[in-house]
């Protein structure tokens, strides 16, 4: 079981673990509760894909929390009960509905594209739900997904909003709200906030991070503990989310300086002020935010809770940006020792003349592609790296089209086999590459 602020989530901690759930439901709802105006009459519902794992256990949990609340006041404009601004959380693929992490949960939406298939029987199946969560079977992972129909085949596909529009999510969410804070406590402004990603971070939410959030970005090598001491030493305010869904958001010193200066100027502001709202906001989400490790169930209400506020529903939020087309693949080499690269895995520092060889195929790319990048384009890109397990070096390549990704792909692994000692057959994912 994970152990997050010492309480064994996985285990039997009775007490100490509801303690810790109902704390993480008291700061959603003093979240939630920043919204002036409710809206719509309507009943929120989020369908939890549990992986068949732990989370299965706890999502009842604390949606029976939230059911508490509600009944005793915590949504305090419930309209005479018509309006439910706490999400209501369905739990699907508990334990014993089926096997742990197969066919469903957060890694496999992710990494195979695919819907969950749900073991779980239920009254009333609705194959249309379009407010989804997935979480992985140890629930420190956590991805959103809904299904749009395909104009093209007139079939439903998979829409996923992965870790890299969570961290896209999350930064929107908190510059905002810093910059409604400082124009009354004009310090916020110096409270630097930033997402750490990795090499394997889509192109296009970097892009989207840097020119339309205008927030700063930092490349970390690939791993938790490596995006996790970047955030925490790089950025007062330090968002990280790995593609999978792990992640979460660490606060610096600065950050609570700042809240203590905000209360001295806004604790007898007027409530509906945007910069006393932006306070109250600000001020609840190191009580929401597991900041120890990655907490599937705090990740949850935490995206729940700024949709919410925003008044945006999955689809809102996955127009934000589209990701570039990628392709990964792996090249088998004697030796991957050979294969160096910079600290952020971005570039290969040896054999000296690997870099400058992908840097020829993107030029080549560049100049035999049909399509010509705009502004609004990320840039195509490949990046290689070894494995840190077996003789292989791993391939990564971004490109406008998922055609122009696998040609740029077969063009890396080509020159790593050819400049590195690869053994084996080359990787070719597509057969008339003209680069």
């Amino acid at each position: 079981p994970h152990n997050i602020s010492g309480i064994a989530i996985g285990g039997g901690a009775g007490g100490l673990e509801r303690e810790y759930l109902e704390g993480m439901a008291g700061a959603y709802i003093s979240l939630i509760r920043t919204k002036n105006f409710p809206g719509a009459l309507t009943k929120r519902q989020l369908l939890v894909d549990c992986a068949c794992g732990i989370g299965g256990l706890k999502v009842p949990i604390l949606n029976s929390i939230l059911r508490r609340c509600e009944e005793e006041g915590g949504t305090w404009w419930m309209m005479e009960g018509k309006y439910d601004a706490l999400v209501h959380l369905v739990s699907v693929n508990v334990p014993g509905d089926g096997p742990l992490n197969e066919n469903c949960g957060a890694e496999f939406v992710q990494k195979q594209q695919r819907v969950p298939t749900i073991f779980t029987e239920r009254q009333q199946q609705n194959s249309d739900e379009q407010y989804v969560a997935s979480i992985d079977g140890d629930a420190d992972r956590i991805v959103f997904h809904y299904k749009e129909n395909d104009n093209r085949n007139n079939q439903a596909s998979l829409r996923l909003l992965d870790g890299d529009k969570i961290a896209v999510l999350l930064a929107l969410f908190l510059q905002e709200e810093l910059v409604s804070l400082a124009k009354a406590v004009p310090d916020a402004s110096n409270v630097s906030c930033g997402v750490v990603q990795t090499a394997y971070a889509n192109g296009s939410s970097t892009y989207y991070l840097k020119n339309t959030v205008k927030t700063k970005v930092a490349i970390a090598k690939t791993g938790v503990k490596y995006v996790h001491a970047a955030a925490h030493s790089q950025f007062d305010i330090g968002i990280y989310f790995e593609a999978n869904g792990h992640g979460t958001v660490l606060f610096g010193p600065k950050f609570y300086q700042i809240l203590a200066l905000a209360e001295q100027h806004l604790l007898y502001a007027p409530k509906d002020n945007r910069s006393t709202i932006a306070w109250q906001r600000l001020r609840v989400l190191p009580r929401l935010i597991n900041q120890a490790v990655g907490d599937a169930l705090s990740d949850l209400l935490l995206v729940d809770a700024i949709l919410f506020l925003k008044g945006w529903t999955l689809q809102t939020w996955n127009s934000l940006y589209a990701d570039i087309p990628s392709r990964q693949c792996k090249v088998r080499v004697k030796d991957r020792s050979i294969v160096t690269t910079n600290e952020n895995e971005t570039m290969a520092t040896s054999p000296p003349s690997l870099q400058p060889a992908l840097d020829s195929a993107i030029a080549s790319l560049l100049s035999q592609s049909s399509l010509s990048l705009t502004s609004g384009d990320a840039p195509p890109r490949t990046f290689v790296r070894p494995s840190g397990t077996e003789n292989v070096v791993r391939v990564y390549a971004e490109a406008a089209t998922q055609r122009d990704a696998d040609i740029l792909a077969s063009e890396a692994a080509a020159i790593v086999y050819t400049l590195c000692d690869g053994v084996g057959t080359i990787p070719n994912l597509i057969v008339d590459s003209k680069l």
